[in-house]
């Protein structure tokens, strides 16, 4: 299985400019403008800026989407036209094209403003299609319906491992003969009061930095004290190796393995010992028929609270041993924010992307050591690296839910 294109829509712009974004230490954490943010604790986080739904939609139909749906096709649209491909040679394949796109909210925001428009006019009668547009199903429906993909269609829910596990999923039905082409990937923008309140009630996020926001997200630093929320995502086309090269088609890298685990452990704190992402990571790394050895760069999930990142340190400890230190590690999160369902594919486009030029972007904003983090998080400057063949990339959710994806250079 293979990917032979990429659309991004992040706090750094499309895939070309984030990478570029990524390789600089260029931060997209800045003060939230699309929401009044002033009664807010938190104000600010990685939010999508310029983005203009009616370069990929009609105008009457993108009042009709949330505005994760409308990230989804605007990334699909920039995917397929990577990939050298058109919405007329999709539709062709028929029941040989899928799509798979995940989230963990989805477009959430609609059903709140139905509510709200709802009690606030007398109880009239509600928006008919309310309900209906905040399903986290429409970002894949949408895509589907524009491009009419009519084989499998599956929208993965595993919060903040959706991304990962939906191009793994994806990459499987191939991989099974269900499908010659899959358009995958993860999604989501839930920068709504209540979500900021919500998370920042759940001493998630992280507090202060309002003059430099840049500087909040931390992962691996002994100071971290929290997440960033983002928003964004990224979308791939996904082949057989055959059909690829039967047309011509340019190939990024392959995906090779994925797999995911349960903690079933708590609702919202990690599991300390790590059990479900060394499973995760194990199983990912076996269904690439790979030695543990062979992985050259983990994009870590490393999403700057205290106990995530050492959770994850240990867990790559426990499964590589001695070879964990010999490991080059970074997080994406460092420079975008927590992006929930969408984080794992936006960072999978790093993946995929230090395989072709052979550089690793850095963990920007480490300045102090932690013991309990005392491996190499690339550390503020991009690194650039030989032989570089085989990555991993680990998603870890709330409820949870562990996803992790391996993928291989060309």
């Amino acid at each position: 299985m293979v990917i032979t294109g990429m659309g991004a829509i992040t706090a750094l712009g499309n895939v070309k400019s984030l990478w570029e974004g990524l390789i600089a230490g260029k931060s997209g954490i800045r003060t939230i403008e699309t929401i009044p943010s002033n009664h807010l604790p938190i104000k600010y986080g990685g939010e999508v800026r310029g983005f203009d739904p009616g370069e990929y939609i009609e105008h009457k139909e993108s009042r009709r989407m949330g505005r994760s749906t409308q990230f989804a096709v605007a990334a699909a649209s920039e995917a397929i036209k990577d990939a050298g491909l058109t919405a007329a040679m999709i539709e062709a394949e028929g029941e040989r094209s899928g799509t798979v796109i995940g989230t963990a909210l989805g477009p959430h925001e609609m059903a709140e403003q139905a509510t709200y428009k709802y009690k606030t006019t007398g109880f009239r009668r509600p928006n008919p299609l309310g309900l209906i547009q905040s399903l986290p199903n429409m970002p894949s429906h949408h895509v589907s319906r524009f491009f009419r993909t009519l084989g499998p269609l599956n929208s993965p829910a595993n919060a903040c491992a959706s991304g990962t596990h939906s191009v793994g999923e994806g990459a499987e039905l191939i991989r099974n003969g269900r499908a010659d082409l899959i358009i995958s990937g993860g999604v989501e923008s839930i920068f709504q009061d209540y979500t900021l309140a919500g998370f920042e009630a759940m001493d998630a996020l992280v507090k202060g930095f309002e003059d430099a926001p840049e500087k909040a997200s931390m992962p691996f630093d002994k100071n971290r004290s929290g997440f960033v929320l983002s928003e964004g995502g990224a979308i791939f086309i996904l082949e057989s190796l055959n059909h690829a090269l039967k047309r011509g088609a340019r190939i990024y890298a392959e995906v090779l393995g994925h797999a995911s685990s349960s903690d079933a452990y708590h609702v919202a704190a990690l599991d300390p010992e790590g059990r479900g992402a060394v499973r995760s990571m194990k199983w990912a790394i076996e269904d690439a028929h790979l030695n543990l050895d062979e992985i050259g760069y983990i994009n870590a999930h490393g999403s700057s609270t205290p106990q995530n990142d050492a959770m994850e340190s240990l867990a790559i400890k426990k499964l590589f041993g001695e070879h964990a230190y010999n490991i080059p590690i970074s997080s994406t999160k460092s420079m975008l924010g927590h992006a929930l369902g969408g984080s794992g594919a936006i960072e999978l486009v790093a993946c995929v992307m230090s395989l072709i030029d052979q550089v690793l972007h850095p963990t920007i904003n480490y300045m102090t050591p932690d013991p309990d983090c005392d491996l190499d998080y690339v550390p503020n400057m991009a690194r650039q690296v030989k032989n570089l063949k085989y990555v991993l990339s680990n998603s870890f959710g709330l409820g949870g839910q562990n996803a992790s994806i391996v993928v291989g250079a060309i």
